[in-house]
């Protein structure tokens, strides 16, 4: 059987989840107060500066963001947004999801995020995990005891 690990580009899956989302939901009228719209602006933009924060500390650093490829980093990051998540990039998509759930209401919508999370927590990060330390060795691994995974 096929692993499911590093297979699915995190994009694709975070498209495929927010169409499933929109199909889920429509703009609840319960949640139209400010509170959520307030919570759906700061959950998108956390996500605007942990997602593109991430892609940049990369592009700095000359490694590659391919994530079906982990074993392909050229270097550890763990500067910028990196010392407080191992994941920013991952982070940035689920704060996004959140906030079309905010931005949608309802229960329905909230399967988006936790699938997300649940599917990269598996199988994206833990076989990245894996590459990284064995690629980087001690110095990963302290990295992993400094900063955690999500944040």
């Amino acid at each position: 059987m096929m692993s499911l690990e590093c297979r699915v580009p995190p994009l694709l899956l975070f498209g495929l989840i927010v169409a499933a989302m929109l199909g889920w939901g429509g703009v609840a009228e319960s949640n139209s107060g400010a509170g959520w719209w307030l919570a759906a602006l700061l959950l998108a933009v956390l996500g605007t500066v942990f997602g593109l924060g991430g892609v940049l500390r990369f592009r700095r650093q000359g490694t590659t963001v391919t994530p079906l490829h982990p074993e392909q980093a050229s270097a550890l990051v763990t500067g910028g947004l990196y010392r407080l998540s191992r994941n920013p990039m991952y982070l940035g998509l689920l704060c996004w999801t959140m906030a079309l759930a905010c931005y949608l209401g309802g229960l329905l919508v909230w399967l988006g995020p936790l699938l997300l999370w649940g599917w990269l927590s598996r199988w994206q990060i833990v076989p990245e995990e894996r590459a990284l330390q064995a690629r980087f060795g001690d110095g990963y691994a302290d990295y992993c005891r400094q900063v955690r995974r999500w944040c």
